[in-house]
């Protein structure tokens, strides 16, 4: 090939029928990688296609691009041998190339064993606990591996050009202070990213936890190094810096399990009888697909002059459910309540009142007095004009 080139271009400067040469072979190396990538690819798509797995497909196509681009280069270099034009191009820019390559397949990789791992945790199941914090830690050591593997690379593509690192070596000397200005310039940063690392050892939250953060109730939706994204009820989302789970209070609904046990607050008449609604509640609890079958249960836990407060206790599987058989059973009972015991519907009571004993009172302004005095002398009148 290189004998069939230079006849052809035989005639020619001597720098320009290198570079035509050194131009055709890179041509011909970048077609050949491009034929490889994509025999090879064709045959991969239709064995991750036959396998039953979503992972095989998103394996992939993660690994597509940065691999097209690594034959593409390794198909560079092995014609860069028998070049030497080529060879003197490819020695300026392959320092800066390769790790930058390598950098991308490595990342590409990381990604895609851990979108695969998260794809084999499912947590549609009814007691997912243990996959979401596979999850969890999935997610932050994965977002902190590509962190170093992107410093390495880009640390790397430095110290290929001599220029940055001479000067790299130059600094070596105030590489104390400068340390000691960049730490405290980035504190909060770096708080949030040990913070991060803490959130993944120690899990105060995983993905999928029912928490109330700052009076919100919410469902963690995602975990970064330095923020966690609550999502509320009404579908808005809160974005929380890591640290404040670690520092302040806060609740986890779903800390052990995603079982949880709710509860329903009802207010009757005192002179009801409990024992119907009693057996209403076990009826209608028994009967809603969104209990699970563990706990039923109805207590007095509290007596007025007005109403009895009753609490009716109830188990779902998750936070979602549970919220929604709450609202049932409240709106069942209601509805039940106003047609079959209307009297058990709390009543303010207006008691009368006895004779007033001025003494016991204590001492009265002449105004008052005075309006009372006018006041018995209406009312004697008004009962001698009744009795003429």
């Amino acid at each position: 090939m290189l004998d069939l080139l230079r006849q052809l271009t035989g005639e020619l400067p001597n720098w320009l029928e290198q570079t035509i040469v050194a131009v055709v072979i890179a041509a011909i190396a970048v077609l050949l990688a491009l034929v490889v990538h994509y025999i090879l690819f064709r045959a991969l798509r239709r064995f991750a296609k036959a396998s039953q797995s979503e992972a095989d497909n998103l394996v992939v196509k993660r690994l597509v691009r940065p691999t097209r681009w690594s034959l593409i280069a390794l198909g560079v270099v092995l014609a860069a041998r028998e070049t030497p034009a080529l060879d003197a191009i490819w020695s300026r820019i392959g320092s800066i190339v390769m790790p930058a390559l390598i950098g991308w397949m490595a990342v590409a990789i990381l990604n895609a064993f851990v979108e695969a791992m998260i794809l084999r945790n499912d947590i549609s199941m009814a007691d997912n606990r243990r996959n979401r914090r596979r999850r969890t830690r999935l997610s932050i050591f994965g977002r902190i591996a590509t962190f170093l593997i992107v410093f390495i690379t880009v640390g790397l593509m430095m110290l290929s050009i001599p220029g940055v690192r001479d000067i790299g070596v130059t600094l070596v000397a105030s590489a104390g202070l400068a340390g000691l200005a960049v730490g405290a310039a980035a504190q909060p940063a770096l708080k949030s990213l040990i913070a991060g690392f803490q959130m993944a050892l120690t899990e105060p939250v995983v993905i999928g936890d029912a928490v109330i953060v700052g009076g919100e109730w919410g469902w963690i939706e995602e975990i970064r190094t330095t923020y966690v994204v609550v999502k509320v009820w009404d579908e808005r989302r809160l974005v929380v810096p890591t640290s404040k789970f670690l520092d302040e209070i806060f609740q986890n609904w779903t800390k052990t399990t995603s079982q949880l046990l709710g509860t329903v607050m009802f207010y009757v008449d005192p002179h009801t009888r409990l024992e119907p609604i009693r057996q209403k509640f076990y009826e209608l609890v028994e009967s809603n697909e969104r209990w699970d079958k563990r706990v039923k249960h109805m207590q007095v836990t509290e007596l007025t002059r007005d109403a009895i407060e009753v609490r009716f206790l109830m188990t779902a599987r998750d936070s979602p459910t549970l919220f929604d058989l709450r609202c049932d059973i409240r709106e069942a009972l209601i509805q039940w309540v106003a047609e079959n015991m209307p009297e058990a519907i709390v009543r303010s009571r207006m008691l009368p009142m006895g004779p007033v004993d001025i003494n016991r009172i204590g001492p009265i302004s002449g105004d008052v007095m005075a309006q009372m005095d006018g006041g018995s002398a209406g009312e004697g009148g008004q009962q001698a004009a009744a009795n003429g």
